[in-house]
């Protein structure tokens, strides 16, 4: 009988953002333990549904959260990221937490040492409250996690458990990856805010590698300003990633938090293979684009964009056979239909095909410099629609690839609904320009929210 007022409270701390959560703590207002207690009901309640966790333990978080609350208590300088619980994708290492990247080959794997962005977080302050499930090594064959707007439809992958942890309110923030479409299109299809930043910006140093080239580092959260507050901790420079580069700190929570000097531009882009897009999805997008008025114009992208997706499906599967050799070593038999084709696939592709390949990605981003002469960010579609029927597959990441294959920021923001389904449109931003595409998600985000607003 005593649960149900805690549950109540916990629902209050739930419903705030990660950044009122963050500064709740800092202020006294809300104690680490209170934040991770919350998260703790919210994830016993609902998990047995949705099957966000490959592992949880809320002893362990618990004890952060003391640890945290204790060292609060001394007076001493505070991380940014002090008290708020974190999800981590089942494919980043932190020490002494199982990390199986989604196969049994993989079964009881400990880490020795903590990933870049395992280190960063914890020193930041965060609560590692699990890691959240993941298809079978990140690529195609479905895991258990279910999506929790509705379970009979996908939840995305192969970051799937990050995007319903988020998504069902057992976490405030997760961590993600994308080497096709696997930040975008799950944050689409469970309706939550997803960020893919420039390629090389966060450091995959014990991170499971399955294309070098493409492999991108990424977040989940509710909000725009919440993702911009992760990734500023996550963002940097390491020797042991030959993409990252030394940077100045991105200050993307000040950056998007700012006003724009002047209403943002949006280039309105149909990408190669609309004709995948359900007609849902275009009129949406029409309609949105309409919405924006004189802020937004129509382009086509040049028709050397039309060979995007085969080269960037050249390079993937020619480094995930690389990378995933000794596991077809180990027990090609225990891997799924779905990745042993793939690396079947990789392993016959040409050299001189696959380093062809490679030098698509700076001649295709050369073709985008007028599109970005004209306007702030690209407005286009995250997926050809909302979450689609059955758990056999994880969806078509066809508009997301382009976008990985060149290494430019994107974001999900879930401003669309389908019969119940989210349906996220997808916002593109230059090289190194996270911070603006941010900030003109956040006022895409705040424009619908104001009409929605006048329409109630």
């Amino acid at each position: 009988m005593t649960a149900k007022p805690a549950f109540r409270g916990a629902e209050a701390i739930i419903s705030l953002s990660a950044v009122d959560q963050r500064d709740r703590i800092a202020s006294g207002a809300l104690r680490a333990e209170e934040v991770t207690e919350a998260y703790i009901a919210r994830i016993n309640a609902t998990e047995p549904d949705i099957h966000a966790w490959a592992w949880f333990d809320p002893d362990h978080a618990r004890a952060q959260a003391r640890s945290l609350d204790a060292y609060r208590g001394t007076g001493r300088p505070i991380g940014p990221l002090h008290g708020v619980p974190v999800g981590l994708k089942d494919i980043i290492d932190a020490v002494k937490i199982p990390t199986a990247n989604g196969t049994s080959l993989d079964e009881g794997r400990m880490p020795e040492h903590d990933s870049f962005v395992a280190a960063k977080l914890k020193a930041a302050g965060a609560v590692i409250m699990g890691k959240t499930a993941i298809t079978e090594l990140a690529y195609l064959h479905p895991g258990p996690t279910r999506n929790p707007v509705n379970p009979e439809h996908t939840p995305g992958g192969s970051s799937s458990g990050s995007a319903a942890a988020v998504a069902a309110g057992q976490v405030p923030l997760s961590i993600g990856t994308q080497t096709g479409g696997s930040l975008i299109r799950p944050a689409a299809f469970c309706g939550t805010v997803g960020f893919k930043p420039t390629f090389g910006a966060i450091p995959r140093t014990g991170i499971l590698a399955q294309s070098p080239s493409l492999d991108t580092v990424g977040v989940f959260a509710r909000t725009v300003r919440d993702v911009a507050l992760i990734a500023d901790v996550i963002f940097g420079h390491d020797q042991n990633d030959r993409a990252t580069s030394l940077a100045p700190a991105p200050r993307l929570l000040e950056t998007a938090s700012t006003s724009p000097p002047l209403p943002p531009v949006f280039a309105f882009v149909k990408p190669p293979n609309w004709e995948m897009a359900t007609q849902e999805t275009q009129d949406a997008l029409a309609e949105i684009a309409e919405f924006l008025g004189q802020q937004c114009f129509e382009v086509d992208l040049p028709v050397a964009f039309d060979g995007a997706r085969a080269a960037h499906g050249r390079i993937y599967l020619a480094e995930m056979a690389k990378c995933y050799h000794t596991y077809e070593r180990r027990g090609r038999d225990l891997l799924s239909e779905e990745l042993r084709t793939a690396i079947d696939a990789g392993k016959a592709i040409p050299a001189r095909d696959y380093i062809a390949a490679l030098d698509w990605p700076d001649v295709l981003y050369a073709g985008l410099s007028e599109v970005f002469n004209r306007c702030d960010v690209i407005l286009t579609a995250a997926a050809p629609g909302p979450a689609p029927l059955g758990i056999e597959s994880t969806g078509d990441a066809v508009f997301n690839s382009l976008w990985t294959l060149l290494g430019v920021p994107a974001v999900t923001l879930p401003v669309l609904q389908v019969d119940g389904l989210p349906m996220g449109v997808q916002l593109v931003g230059r090289r190194g320009d996270d911070g603006r595409l941010l900030r003109a998600a956040l006022w895409l985000m705040e424009r619908v929210a104001a009409t929605e607003g006048e329409a109630s």
